[in-house]
């Protein structure tokens, strides 16, 4: 029995789609979470830029004393997981490979897209990922740069992102996948819209939820799981950027009435 934090980080508020099943599969669990708003999106930023951001994010919440760091960035998992796991003794999870298995479990047609940041895609970690599973795998890839923006400007639900969304999706609705990758933590908040472009016999596999599961089996392998005795410890949100616009996208997509956001300045914590 463990009563450490788990902690999350993000370039902004994506990571919070991982949080929201992380509530659900895991209620014994504390969550210490920092999203990096002042410097999102990461996916257009250059890969070393990424690996050092990721890893301020990640000292910030060493320092909270945490058992278990989840990396809920497609991008940062993408280019700065292997460094991270090389430089902490805590186990790290990415949201890159719970989300691939997910994927191969679901396609029937050996046919899958994957929809992610710049950075991701031009990784091509997907693909990799998923063609050492499977080679005669068919995958089709392609970068959503508007995506980000939408999700961290709280414009999700708006005409704009209808728009947006369809436009951006026309090059793989002509394909026959039978399975979409929501390659990025912030994609779940257009789930909706993505649902409609795609059709209903597409299925949507959501990194996060897959990423949570993952956890749980970590958690028990290495018997650092919380229980359900004595007080549990108050989650804590940390953001870089605006908390008041975090905490609007995080009450409306966590269903919680109030929250309490922290402001974080990285530079000063890290000296």
């Amino acid at each position: 029995m463990n009563k450490k934090a788990i902690g999350f980080l993000d370039s902004g508020v994506g990571g919070l789609t991982v949080v929201k099943q992380a509530m659900k599969q895991l209620p014994n669990e504390t969550f210490y979470y920092i999203g990096d708003n002042a410097r999102c999106p990461y996916g257009p930023r250059p890969a070393e830029e990424v690996v050092q951001f990721t890893w301020e994010l990640t000292q910030f919440l060493l320092k909270k004393d945490i058992k278990l760091l989840v990396i809920a960035c497609n991008t940062a998992t993408a280019v700065a997981l292997d460094e991270i796991r090389k430089r902490i003794d805590i186990p790290v999870v990415g949201v890159i490979l719970p989300g691939s298995r997910a994927a191969l479990k679901y396609s029937s047609n050996h046919r899958i897209g994957v929809i992610g940041t710049k950075g991701t895609i031009e990784s091509g970690v997907y693909e990799q990922t998923l063609r050492d599973k499977d080679a005669s795998l068919k995958t089709y890839s392609i970068s959503c740069p508007k995506f980000v923006p939408l999700v961290e400007s709280n414009q999700f639900n708006t005409s704009i992102a209808k728009k947006v969304v369809f436009e951006s999706l026309q090059p793989l609705t002509k394909l026959n996948i039978d399975t979409l990758i929501l390659g990025c933590t912030h994609y779940p908040l257009l789930k909706p819209l993505i649902q409609n472009v795609m059709g209903d016999d597409v299925y949507l596999v959501d990194s996060g939820a897959e990423t949570v599961s993952e956890v749980s089996t970590i958690l028990d392998y290495h018997n650092i799981a919380a229980d359900s005795s004595g007080e549990k410890i108050a989650n804590r949100f940390f953001t870089t950027g605006s908390t008041k616009l975090f905490s609007e996208i995080a009450t409306q997509w966590l269903g919680t009435n109030h929250m309490l956001v922290e402001k974080v300045n990285l530079l000063e914590n890290n000296h």
